[in-house]
């Protein structure tokens, strides 16, 4: 019998979802939009309830993914893409907020999107960087300062579901792995 260094990983390293850009931007989405509704939206309301509960979402899945990934890339992918699309969830209803605010929402080019936009690549970036924006300025620079945030949150996770497709397209799932791996062992032990 080999001994345990000869003995591929069934189960290779998995977490590290804090580690994530998708997860760090997701946290920074949740804390804002607890800040925001607070702020701007009647706390016994069905809609403030939605809205933070769509954040947690996005926050939720892409941890859970993470640590389901050793045993199950099917789920990692699938619970990725839940997060997607609940953070898509969350992206509407600020927009409609605004437009049932009679709010401008700021192009991409805008000046102050692009001041929102340029702090993704702040170091240490956490709430604290965006908290001016959310909890110091009117409804339609809070509003429209998360709608950039889920942009880029959206972003990074449509980049994080196209490698997960990739990899799982080229590696496999963990079934596959299971059988590559016992096949591998008999081949050894005869």
């Amino acid at each position: 019998m080999p001994d345990n260094q000869d003995t591929p990983k069934l189960i290779p390293p998995h977490g590290g979802y804090r580690d994530l850009q998708s997860y760090q931007m997701s946290e920074i989405i949740y804390d804002a939009t607890v800040a925001f509704c607070n702020r701007f939206i009647n706390i016994r309301s069905r809609t403030h309830d939605q809205m933070v509960q769509a954040a947690r979402s996005g926050k939720q899945n892409i941890a859970e993914g993470s640590m389901a990934s050793g045993t199950s890339k099917k789920t990692e992918l699938k619970l990725v893409g839940v997060a997607r699309a609940s953070l898509e969830e969350l992206l509407l209803d600020f927009q409609d907020y605004l437009r049932q605010q009679g709010l401008p929402l700021w192009g991409k080019e805008h000046p102050r999107a692009k001041e929102v936009r340029k702090l993704c690549y702040a170091q240490n970036r956490a709430y604290t960087t965006y908290k001016p924006y959310i909890e110091n300025s009117p409804p339609e620079v809070a509003c429209t300062a998360m709608v950039c945030l889920i942009h880029q949150a959206n972003y990074l996770l449509d980049q994080q579901l196209r490698v997960l497709e990739k990899d799982f397209l080229k590696e496999g799932g963990f079934t596959e792995r299971l059988y590559r791996t016992r096949s591998e062992m008999r081949k050894k032990t005869k």
